[in-house]
């Protein structure tokens, strides 16, 4: 009896002890995106923070394909010692479900939630010599069939595909669309001018409108961001009700260790209080969540309140028919 006591006990101190330790080596961080994107930036700047405390190196790895569902079905999949963790996204854990009849994961039930990391505001922005002036010139040409207006998004499934799609669909419009494997390439054909428009996360732009390298229109929240203060909301503009924001929040797959859940959960939160940290994602034009809203059931909560919001407007958008 004594022997089973002492093996149970040194098999609770043994697992306590391997929390505390918790990382003991480097830490993959999937985002599931090409390199250079709004993901991929606030992938970077929240693994800088976690590897600076907790003394192991959080490595990026970029794992591109099908809208970010490759990367995250990957990351589902990995095994749940806390050793793998993704960056998701309201395209990955809220639209996906609505897009991809096969999709290997369910965003609600095969995680661990860390929490979320920011907002990030919406964007509608053009190549920087597209013909209009205005939001209100803007949609005249996407409305006009002879204009042949093309949009590029990062992947179906992207936040710059699903914002994007709400958009045509409010206005009645389906325009040429060109897929991308991520952001940073979209954007790239943007500021080159083989695409018309996008509509993505503020933080990948900021640089390249103060830049004049691509033109914003609008930005679609209530109120003007203190990154790009220029730039009028939709409501300012002539388009109130497009209004929509976006999100990346941390996941680990599911039946991770509550210590190390815990320990990856309390570390986000200071670092979204660390003034260096919050200072490089309020100057993209990020919103840091409040305390109550960085907390895995905050996370929760919004993953299931998203799959609600987006699957009948991306159902009822794929039932459109497409541009003659």
């Amino acid at each position: 009896m004594k022997h089973i006591l002492a093996s149970l006990m040194l098999s609770l101190f043994s697992g306590i002890a391997a929390a505390q330790a918790y990382p003991t080596r480097p830490v993959t961080l999937i985002v599931p995106f090409a390199a250079g994107g709004p993901t991929d930036i606030i992938a970077r700047i929240t693994g800088e923070y976690y590897s600076k405390t907790l003394g192991q190196q959080f490595v990026v790895e970029n794992v591109a394909g099908a809208g970010g569902t490759t990367g995250i079905t990957r990351g589902a999949q990995a095994k749940p010692d806390g050793y793998t963790i993704m960056m998701g996204h309201m395209g990955t854990h809220g639209a996906a479900p609505a897009l991809y009849a096969n999709l290997k994961y369910d965003p609600v039930k095969d995680f661990q939630p860390i929490g979320l990391v920011a907002g990030t505001p919406i964007l509608i922005v053009a190549r920087k010599d597209f013909p209009a002036a205005n939001l209100k010139e803007f949609v005249a040409k996407l409305k006009d069939p002879a204009a042949k207006v093309k949009q590029a998004h990062a992947g179906v499934g992207s936040v710059s595909f699903t914002t994007c799609t709400l958009l045509t669909s409010q206005l009645g419009v389906k325009n040429i669309v060109a897929a991308y494997r991520g952001t940073g390439p979209a954007l790239n054909d943007l500021i080159g001018g083989q695409v018309d428009y996008m509509c993505d996360q503020i933080v990948n732009l900021v640089e390249q409108v103060k830049g004049g390298s691509i033109k914003a229109y609008a930005i679609a929240i209530p109120e003007r961001s203190p990154a790009l203060p220029d730039v009028p909301t939709t409501k300012e503009a002539g388009l109130p009700e497009y209004q929509v924001s976006a999100w990346n929040a941390l996941f680990a797959p599911k039946g991770v260790p509550k210590d190390v859940a815990a320990k990856l959960s309390d570390t986000l939160v200071k670092a979204l209080d660390d003034e260096a940290t919050r200072k490089r994602l309020l100057e993209l034009g990020s919103v840091i969540p409040g305390k109550a809203g960085r907390s895995p059931q905050a996370l929760q909560k919004l993953v299931e309140s998203e799959v609600a919001r987006w699957t009948p407007i991306l159902k009822s958008a794929q039932q459109q028919p497409a541009p003659q």
